[in-house]
Parts: structure tokens; sequence; C-alpha cells
């Protein structure tokens, strides 16, 4: 390929150059590439045969022997022999895995149902008749993944890990694993007209009668009322009629009623069913027949919204029906397990990577499934593999001497400790590898000839970078025999060296098992969520990182929106990435005006105000796109990248589900078609006065709380460190002064920003001598035990953190009482710290006293 039209990390190619004989050649497609290169594809000869070439450097370690579940029989080929090293990568890769009885085999054999491709007698045939079934410029769209995604022999209890896996297979096949990851190619979606929608009215009252009261309240009542003894959400058995309306409107399908999510958790999932007859048993048909009919009756009531035909709008299309977007350009050259957790139900999390044996993950405990792809892990929970299908990372592991875990996750709080995300061990003291959270800082455990058992002495993250955040987040724990241990967050190296160094991993335990979000004992939790995890056998370079991060996560999709109608422009249309952004809303980022055609130059197209729509009405709220005014043409337009028309991001609240849901954009002009769109007038109703009893105390608010902590440390807001923690934890600090209104959330960010004055107080000589006086300086480095006393409590030494604190951080006009309280947790304090850690400094002590005063109320209540 050519890299001279790559911008932005898109590219034009013409897929017709790049297809097989047999294939319809798309005119154009447009490539998501971050690294340029050329892969081999299969070329027709002139007998009409196809025939290929060696692929691209890098191969996958992969044997094509397995992946998934259920036999696949022996890689081996009884018939005649691979006629070409093409043919003999399709053997290894595909043919073997699917030329089973009880997968494509079963079938697609000699004699059997055409084509052939699956053919156990000779792979040359099923080679040849392989072709037209794969889509050599995006692997995703052949038509033996969209056939197993669809249900269509599914070996996996997930038709859409089927489709992962056969994506694998053919990526290895055809070199999708080689340095040069494949792109996405971007292809016309279906020409939908924008139609009109039933929406919910304002006025409850036929829903109250109709469904709350007959059903809602007589049989969901026992848990889906706030009130409830195990109240669980949503709370659509509410003795508030208003409440359960609004919890009611996602679980309810006015377009399909037997779709309604209420129709279905009783239909095909038995849910909470009730008895038809008094004294009865549960009866699910029955239960399903009456809901059913009840929101039918409903719906049948509320007329179809058309959508205003004067309006200047694309045409639609739903989230689905773009093109996935995740994992474009991946760096896959040595993964020995993958994990994508696109199921979205069931207790089985499997091993996508399609290097056999597959480590698929049971999950157990407190496990559930998040929307756009991952699962959720609270209390005691984890995700293991078995030991047996664990062993293929040690021995692989062991024949490289180097591997690499990646992570996609989101700490659910920076307070748990000894709190392992992924870890291939035994028990809590015996492993070959750990990636684990220690609050605010990320750890890394690995055996080798250098460290014990238990991987020590481990790497740990600087305090004072404060790497490990409650957000999405990329992480890369990479080891060498050279460089030991390093660690990675969001594509950046953390800078921390490995004090156990590198060394061989001949020590290894096959015996051990994969396990994410816990220990195999169960002894050391993590919470949070997991949207991705991959196992690679080498350690990843510092480019790759960055690749895999640029390439981001989770169920995102390019949606075209097609607007050649209105511009004139063939092939022409605005190109957003869309993702779900919660179980509630959808997620539109970077607008984008695209043609497919590269002999298209659109001039001077005027654009503005975008809107989005979802079932035929434009949404009330979340349109950050209404502002934007561009014109689209040259210099701004290029066939290699488009035009950007916004960086900005959209969150749109989602209606019927992302199965159902369909977008469309609208326009106040493009091109010649001008409607400029005209708000809903909002009504003001009088202002009641709120004689609420207020609290007489308040919290500080995010400004004050950054100053208070400045102008008690000392440290300056200006300070690097603190100036970067403090915009990125802004939004999480209280914003209003009211009590009532103080989260979990807003203590976690003061601890964090004290966290990090207390650091640069103590850390910075000059302002720790101001604040504390010299008689830290010679002892910082010292233990904590034996300056402080443990036992028996050095009471001077004491005094000089104890008294510096409570005068500068409290103040000494306060109560006695209050002075007297913090006094003597301050001394507890110091107390327990040697008794957690043996090792621990006067420094680390002087910061972990400072950190309990600077984030406690004594100096955010107001």
């Amino acid at each position: 390929m050519n890299g001279e039209h790559l911008m932005n990390g898109l590219e034009l190619i013409a897929a017709g150059l790049r297809a097989l004989k047999a294939v319809p050649a798309v005119a154009l497609t447009l490539v998501l590439i971050t690294a340029v290169g050329c892969t081999r594809l299969p070329l027709a000869s002139p007998d009409g045969t196809v025939t290929g070439s060696g692929s691209g450097p890098g191969t996958g370690p992969g044997t094509g022997t397995g992946g998934g579940t259920g036999s696949t029989g022996s890689t081996g080929n009884s018939g005649p022999a691979a006629a070409n090293a093409d043919v003999l990568s399709f053997q290894t890769h595909l043919w073997a895995n699917i030329k089973g009885t009880d997968r494509c085999g079963g079938c697609h054999k000699a004699g059997g149902q055409a084509p052939l491709f699956a053919r156990p007698d000779d792979v040359n045939l099923a080679y040849q008749a392989v072709g037209p079934l794969v889509n050599f410029t995006n692997p995703a769209l052949s038509e033996l993944v969209l056939k197993v995604g669809g249900g269509h022999n599914c070996f996996l209890a997930s038709a859409q890990d089927c489709a992962t896996t056969m994506t694998t297979w053919i990526k290895n096949w055809i070199g999708g694993t080689s340095s040069a990851a494949l792109g996405i190619a971007l292809t016309p979606p279906p020409d939908q007209s924008v139609g009109g929608a039933k929406l919910f009215p304002a006025d409850s009252s036929q829903f109250q009668a109709l469904i709350w009261s007959p059903i809602l309240r007589r049989f969901c009542s026992d848990c889906h009322r706030p009130d409830a003894a195990t109240a669980q959400t949503p709370y659509h058995a509410s003795s508030d009629p208003t409440q359960a309306y609004l919890a009611a409107q996602s679980k309810i399908d006015l377009s399909t009623p037997s779709q309604s999510r209420f129709v279905v958790r009783l239909r095909d999932q038995f849910h909470h069913c009730w008895a038809m007859v008094a004294g009865g048993a549960p009866d699910c048909p029955g239960s399903a027949a009456a809901m059913l009919a009840a929101i039918t009756s409903y719906a049948g009531q509320i007329p179809v919204t058309n959508v205003d035909p004067t309006l200047v709008l694309s045409r639609a299309l739903s989230l689905k029906q773009g093109i996935p977007a995740s994992g474009a350009s991946r760096y896959e050259a040595n993964i020995l397990a993958k994990y994508e957790f696109k199921t979205g139900t069931g207790t089985t999390a499997y091993d996508t990577s399609a290097v056999a044996p597959a480590a698929d993950l049971t999950l157990t405990g407190g496990i559930g499934w998040v929307s756009g792809w991952g699962i959720s892990i609270g209390a005691g929970g984890a995700a293991q593999a078995s030991p047996s299908a664990s062993q293929k990372l040690a021995q692989m592991i062991q024949s490289t001497g180097e591997y690499s875990i990646e992570v996609w996750a989101t700490p659910a709080n920076v307070a748990q400790t000894d709190a392992y995300i992924v870890t291939y061990s035994g028990d809590n003291t015996h492993r070959n590898m750990t990636l684990a959270q220690h609050a605010m800082q990320y750890e890394a455990r690995t055996r080798n000839s250098n460290t014990d058992n238990n991987g020590a002495p481990a790497l740990l993250t600087s305090a004072t970078g404060l790497f490990a955040q409650a957000t999405l987040q990329h992480l890369v724990l990479t080891y060498d025999a050279v460089n030991g241990q390093q660690i990675y967050v969001n594509g950046t190296y953390t800078g921390d060296a490995d004090p156990g160094k590198g060394g061989t991993l001949g020590n290894w335990d096959s015996t051990f098992a994969l396990v994410l979000g816990n220990e195999t004992t169960g002894k050391r939790p993590w919470q949070g969520v997991i949207k991705f995890v991959a196992i690679h056998g080498r350690a990843l370079t510092a480019a790759q990182v960055q690749q895999n991060f640029a390439a981001g996560v989770g169920e995102r999709y390019y949606l075209l929106f097609n607007v050649s109608a209105l511009t004139g422009v063939l092939q022409s249309f605005i190109m957003v990435e869309g993702s779900q952004y919660d179980s509630y809303s959808y997620l539109f980022r970077k607008p984008r005006f695209i043609s497919l055609d590269p002999n298209a130059v659109p001039a001077n197209i005027a654009l503005s105000a975008i809107r989005i729509g979802v079932n035929g009405t434009i949404a009330r709220v979340g349109q950050s796109y209404a502002r934007v005014n561009a014109t689209v043409g040259s210099p701004n337009y290029t066939f290699a990248g488009g035009q950007l028309l916004s960086n900005v991001g959209a969150v749109i609240a989602s209606d019927k589900g992302a199965d159902s849901d369909m977008f469309f954009l609208s326009f106040d002009q493009l091109g010649s078609n001008v409607h400029p769109f005209v708000e809903a007038t909002l009504s003001n109703p009088p202002m009641t006065p709120d004689n609420t009893p207020r609290a007489d105390f308040g919290i500080a608010t995010f400004e004050r709380v950054n100053r208070s902590l400045s102008a008690i440390t000392g440290v300056p807001i200006t300070n690097s460190t603190i100036s970067a923690l403090y915009n990125s934890a802004q939004q999480s600090l209280p914003p209003a002064p009211q009590i009532d209104a103080f989260l979990p959330a807003h203590q976690t960010a003061i601890t964090q920003l004290a966290t990090a004055y207390c650091g640069q107080l103590v850390d910075t000589q000059s302002l720790r001598d101001a604040f504390f006086g010299a008689g830290l300086d010679a002892s910082i480095t010292a233990t904590a035990a034996g300056f402080f006393g443990t036992a028996t409590p050095n009471t001077t030494n004491r005094s000089i953190v104890i008294n510096a604190l409570i005068a500068k951080a409290i103040g000494t006009n306060v109560n006695t009482t209050v002075a007297t309280t913090a006094h003597n947790e301050l001394d507890a304090l110091l107390t327990r710290i040697p008794t957690l850690s043996a090792t621990a400094t006067v420094s680390q002590a002087t910061k972990a006293a400072c950190t309990a005063v600077l984030a406690s109320a004594a100096v955010t209540l107001q």
C-alpha cells in the first residue's frame, strides 16, 4: 500500500485492486490504519484457481489447532500436500480449525453441501472453495464470519465469540497478525429513510391504568421499589407513579411490544413469573402473555409521531449497522490469550486468541456483564481459567523469555490495595506473573531467576505519579531479561525501574491458573470494570504499546450517515464514531465529512448545526454539534482523510436500546438545503420557595479546597504535580457547598489532592523546614519505627509532626476537645504505621499523617 494518502489515521484505497476475482469488487473503501504496510492476498490465476505468495513478517505463535470448545481434529492433511505456502497457511490457521465434523466439516465436505471449503480429504480444493467466502480487506465482514455470527453452526455458547474466533483464524491465515496490522474498511450502509416513531406521552395515566397498577405494583414490588427490603433498580414498581413511569420506559418497546424487556424477561428468561389462577403454580407463558397484552393495549393508544418532512435530514441507520471500530490496527503478532468480553451473558468469557487450547474464563461470585463489551467485578468476584488451559502461557512464555499483560480496566476506587487485576499464580505467595493495584499505584510481580517464588521484590509505580485512577485506563506490563518489568499507563512508560531486574523464567510453574480480579485463593480481590485483556508471548515495544492504546477498546462503530442527495457529491457521508456510553445513553464522537468516491471534489458546501435524532425525533438534550458551522472543500477536505467537523463528543439518551434505535442527522443547512431548526419553547413555572431546613455547615468547593491546601502547606497551586492532578480531578471535587450533596467520590478526590500536596511538602526541604522545622531532616529516610517509636512512643519526635499539623491545618484557637481528639488520632496513626510496614520511612509516615489531616473535615468543612 502507498502511505502517501495517510492522514489522521485515515486512508482510502481501491478495494477492487485487492479482491479475489470471484468476489465483486467494492468501488472504494476507507481504511483506518496505524501501521502502513501490505499483506499477501490470493490472486486469480488464468485458469480461475486461486494462488498466493507468502505472508509478511511476524507470525503468530498459534498452531491453528484450537480456539473455542469442541474438537477440530488433527492439523495434518491426509490428502494431497498443500500446493504452496499460502495453501499451507490456510491449512494451518483456518482449515484445521473448521474441518472437524462438529464444525463446518460436518456439512461442507466432499459429497456434502457446497461450497466444499471444509472438505478434509483435499486441502487444495478446500482452499479454492473458500476464496469467495473471505473478505481479504476486512476479515470481520467475511461470509464465514457473518454466518457463525448469525448463529449458523456456532461452536461456542456465544455467536458473537464464534464470529470473533473465526475472524482471528482468517486474520492469522492472511497475515493479520503481521507487523502491518489490518485496517477497517468502510463500506456504504443500507439505504434507509428516517421513519416516524411512537413517543411516550407526558401524561402517564394510561400507563398507570394498564401496566403499573394491575401488573407492576402487584408482581414486581418485592424488589423494584426504592423502599423494598432488597431494593433493585429500575424502580418501575415504585409507589410513586411518576418515578415508576420514567423507570419503565426503557423496558417498553412501543413499536414492537413483543420485544419489550418486560415481556422478554418473563417469556424467555422466566424471571419472577406469577400464577394466573389463585393457588396455582407460577405460569411464565401466561405471565408473559398478560404483560404483552397490557403493553400492546397501551402502545395502541399512542399515535406515531412523524418526522417533520421539511427538515434537512440524512438517511438513517442503527448503531450495529455501523462498521466495528474497535481493535483497528492492533499489534497482536505474538498473542497467546485474548478476552474481548463480547458475549454479554452467561458465566463464561471466551479466549478468542485462536491459540489452542482456549483458556476460557469461568465467572464466579460478584461478576456481571457491562454494555459495550466488558465485565464488572464486584466483591468476591473472579474470572478464572483452568490450570490445564493456562499451561500454554507457561510453555510459550518460557520459550521466549518474555511476555506482556495488556488490560483495559477501570478501578472501582483508588483505595484498594493488594488487589490483583490479572495474575497467573497458585496462591497468595506463589506466582508466575501478576499485575495489581496498590491504591494509586500499580504493582507488578514476576517470578524469575532474580526474584523469589512470590515475584519479590515487586515493581511499584511511584507514589507521586498517581498512575492508578478510577477511570478507564490502558495498562501494559512488559517483561524481558534485559529490562525486567516495565509498566505503561495509557501508552506512556511510567519510568519506574524494576528492582528485581530481568532474569530467566525457567522456574515458572505450569500448574498455576490465570485469574482476573482476584487470586486463586480469593484473598486478593480487585473491584472494577475490565473491558479487554491480552497476554502476549513477547515484550511489546513502546511503539506497539502506543499502537494498541490508539486502537481503543469496547463496542464502537463508525456510522456513515448518507448525505449524497443533499450535497450532490457521490457516496458522501457524515461519519461519526458511535458507542454505548452506558446502559442508558450513547456517545458520539468526531463527525467527519467523507466521500468513498476518489474522484469526488466537494467545493464550498455550506454545513451548519448538526443535530442527532433517534427513532424519528430530534433528541432534546446533548446536541453538542448544534453550533457546527463549516464549509466543506479544499484545503480542509482531502480524499485521504475527509474533513473533520468537530473534535467534541455528544451523549444522547437511549430510547429502545442498541438493537432497535435508529439514528439520523438533521442540519440547519447542508449545501443548498436550508431549514433552521426551531427549539421547543420551554415553559417556566413559577418559583416556589424552598423551606427545606439547611445545615449550618457546608463543604469547601473545589477551588476552595485547592487554595486551602496550598495556603496550609505553602506548596503553590502552580506546582506542576499539583496543577496536573487538580486539572484532572477538578470535576470529582465538591461543586457545591451543600453537605447533603457530598459524595464518596468527592472525598476520594480530596484525599488524592491532599496526598499530592503532602508529598510535595515533605519532599521539598525548604517547604518541609518551614512547616515542621528542621527536626525531620536528618532522619527523613530512617524507619518510622525507630524515629517515632512503636509500643513506647518517642513523644518528642512525634510532636514535631503532630503539633505542626494541628497548629497550621486545624488552628490553635479551636475547641480544645477538637485539638485533643486530632492529636490522639495522629498519635495512634504513627503507632500503627510500623505495624503495617516495618520498612516505612519517616517521610512516608509524615505524608500519611499530613494527608489524614488535610483530607479531613477539619479542613474541608466550612
